[in-house]
């Protein structure tokens, strides 16, 4: 992030007003570890016509003036815990405290794509969890499962903050599950290993989906700080966390989308009964669409909350895309994807909001065209066609394949550095969030995934120059 500091504002201006001149690159300075293209034309323009129409002969009329246009640009200059002062310009518009910017800003300037970044940004889909030995050994000393331990705000910060610790990833993301929303509608989630997640008593008609719904009047912002309030303190202890352990990157808040969500409401599991969401489309369409409605708002504000709480970027999952046919998705799932761009960009323009259509590329151009800044790319996708498809609407994230990084199926640091040239060389490094096509699993070795984060740095940079 570039800034002007304020003193060197006062002393170039008041030599303007003598010389008729005022150059804005000798006052620019800059944060060591952030770098963005900041306008600061307004500010400079104004600067100039006042000075200039009234430098024929200065005087204290002159000064005067030029004073009090200093003095109102330095009330929008606030001062981080650095010294740093920070353009109220630069914040989110949403948020004017400059401690709630993150130091390193790459993956919020990559997903906006306002300005180019130095480097490539990256972080990990599923980067906390299994696949870390600091996570087993965490779960085991609490004793709890995976989803018990989200009830709990201390193990959600202490996992979410495992894999950026050990990696140097340019994001957070918070610590949770998809099916949150589900349990907030009094739709049991049990994970009993092995098996995935399940839903052990699905929807089973619109008779019983009234019965145990609560009614969509009733979801409003009340009815999420009641049933996900403790998501919300997490994430507040989350930012308190890396606050306190000098980690300064955006947190990442996510959901998942309608679609996904009603998937597994009615057919209780991602490997068994796979039929049973299509068919609620096609038996039960009316039904279909006032619960995709109903999800659609708390999704809404269930996103909102963790923006309000802290959360710098915000990440929807429609997890299940493979799940359900082409026609479909665009009478069903699209219209809610596109609610929630529309709603959640109005009310918060400068947080980044990706979209990942996980099985649904055919999707991609569509999403593209909503609203969000950056779509995400699974497996299926081909690199050479990507950037056409979303034609410059969008940033892209995505589509390293995970099983790159399993040392099991033969991969090497050499390995991983030679794919990660070829992800950057068709993808390019600008307008790229450097991602996987799906989530690790757990077999990943982090030895590999530390080589994949530093590789998409390294290699970017050379590319960038």
């Amino acid at each position: 992030m570039r800034t002007i500091s304020s003193s060197t504002i006062v002393a170039t201006v008041l030599l303007a007003t003598d010389s008729q001149s005022f150059s804005p690159s000798s006052a620019i300075s800059s944060r060591t570890s952030i770098s963005s293209n900041i306008n600061f034309s307004s500010t400079t323009n104004s600067i100039q016509s006042s000075t200039i129409s009234r430098s024929v002969s200065p005087n204290d009329e002159d000064l005067e003036l030029t004073r009090k246009i200093i003095m109102d640009h330095i009330k929008k200059v606030g001062t981080d815990d650095e010294g740093v002062e920070i353009d109220e310009d630069t914040l989110p518009s949403h948020n004017k405290n400059p401690d709630d910017y993150p130091q390193n800003d790459l993956m919020i300037r990559a997903a906006l794509g306002r300005s180019d970044v130095e480097r490539t940004p990256t972080w990990l889909f599923r980067q906390a969890g299994r696949h870390l030995p600091e996570y087993t050994e965490y779960k085991q000393k609490t004793g709890r499962s995976f989803l018990d331990m989200l009830s709990y705000p201390e193990d959600v910060a202490e996992c979410t903050m495992q894999p950026i610790r050990r990696y140097n990833v340019d994001a957070a993301i918070l610590f949770s599950d998809i099916l949150v929303i589900a349990e907030a509608l009094n739709i049991e989630v049990t994970m009993p290993g092995g098996v995935g997640i399940l839903v052990p008593c699905p929807l089973v008609g619109p008779a019983d989906m009234k019965d145990r719904l609560p009614a969509k009047e009733t979801l409003s912002s009340d009815f999420v700080k009641d049933k996900l309030g403790h998501v919300m303190t997490s994430v507040r202890l989350i930012r308190e966390q890396m606050k306190k352990e000098d980690i300064s990157i955006p947190l990442i808040g996510f959901s998942a989308a309608p679609w996904t969500l009603l998937f597994y409401m009615v057919g209780g599991s991602s490997k068994k009964n796979q039929h049973i969401g299509m068919e609620w489309l096609h038996s039960h369409t009316d039904a279909s669409k006032e619960l995709l409605d109903m999800l659609t708002t708390v999704v809404i504000e269930y996103m909102s909350q963790q923006v309000e709480n802290g959360a710098h970027m915000l990440q929807l999952f429609e997890a299940m895309g493979m799940m359900i046919e082409e026609k479909e998705f665009y009478e069903f799932a699209m219209p809610c994807l596109e609610k929630i761009a529309t709603e959640l960009k109005s009310k918060y323009p400068d947080v980044p909001l990706m979209v990942f259509s996980r099985g649904a590329s055919f999707a991609n151009e569509e999403l593209s065209k909503l609203g969000y800044d950056v779509v995400t790319i699974d497996g299926s996708v081909d690199r050479a066609t990507a950037r056409d498809v979303v034609g410059g609407r969008t940033g892209l994230q995505g589509n390293y394949d995970p099983a790159e990084l399993i040392e099991a199926n033969g991969k090497t640091t050499e390995t991983v550095r030679e794919t990660v040239k070829e992800l950057l060389a068709a993808l390019g490094p600008q307008r790229l969030i450097a991602n996987l096509g799906e989530g690790l699993g757990g077999k990943e070795s982090p030895e590999l995934v530390n080589a994949f984060v530093e590789a998409v740095h390294d290699e970017s940079e050379k590319i960038i120059g």
